[in-house]
């Protein structure tokens, strides 16, 4: 885990419910899931088996450990699952550094929350040595803290990347709104106590308490994001 300045809970607009911002990284602001499936698709050609469209739902959004885990017993692949996870981090850094393109709205939605000095994390389950390399297209500028899933005792779908991103910061999970765009992720941030918006990318994510589903990352926006606060207590 990285902070980048020290804790700014109190950083917050006068008046205003929203302590802090956090944020999930592939599928919510840059538009990589379909990346992952591409590598875990080519990597397992190399290893003489063919992946099941239908498993890309299954393997979204979730933590290496569980979807590597999960391809290599559906096709029954001779590999460990530490030899897959390096051979996906090596397959999906290089294919990053080809192309990274930004959700829409993700560049506005992050320069808005610099420019009124909300309190901003990134929470990804991807490692650490892919969190660093995506910084440099997203800007380390706007984020106080960065939380990898390779740096928490348990990753997304448990509470613990968002709780440590609270933490860090020094403000209130129930205080916190998370944007996400996996079922996975959803469930992580709502385990915290967050108010999560959900911008769906590969599975659909039905609206629910403290959980608004919006269709696009550009219908959010700070005044948005406040809204959620007052709306939900």
């Amino acid at each position: 885990m990285t902070s980048t300045v020290p804790a700014l809970g109190t950083r917050t607009a006068e008046g205003s419910a929203l302590q802090a911002v956090l944020l999930d990284m592939d599928g919510t602001l840059v538009d990589t899931e379909g990346f992952w499936w591409d590598v875990e698709t080519e990597v397992f050609a190399s290893l003489g088996h063919t992946l099941d469209d239908s498993w890309r739902h299954v393997v979204v959004g979730g933590p290496m450990t569980r979807s590597a885990g999960f391809l290599i017993e559906a096709t029954g692949a001779d590999i460990t699952l530490a030899e897959l996870s390096v051979l996906l981090n090596d397959g999906f850094e290089q294919r990053i550094g080809r192309d990274l393109p930004l959700m829409p709205g993700a560049a506005r939605l992050l320069a808005e929350l610099s420019a009124h000095e909300i309190p901003t994390a990134l929470v990804s389950a991807s490692h650490r040595r892919i969190i660093d390399r995506v910084l440099k297209s997203l800007g380390p500028q706007h984020f106080a803290l960065t939380v990898a899933g390779d740096e928490v005792p348990r990753t997304k779908p448990h509470p613990d990347p968002y709780l440590a991103a609270a933490a860090g910061l020094g403000v209130d999970p129930a205080r916190c709104a998370v944007v996400e765009d996996t079922a996975t992720g959803v469930a992580a941030a709502e385990s915290a106590g967050c108010h999560v918006v959900a911008v769906p990318s590969v599975a659909p994510i039905t609206p629910a308490v403290r959980r608004t589903v919006v269709p696009s990352l550009e219908e959010v926006d700070l005044t948005f994001l406040r809204g959620l606060m007052t709306q939900m207590r």
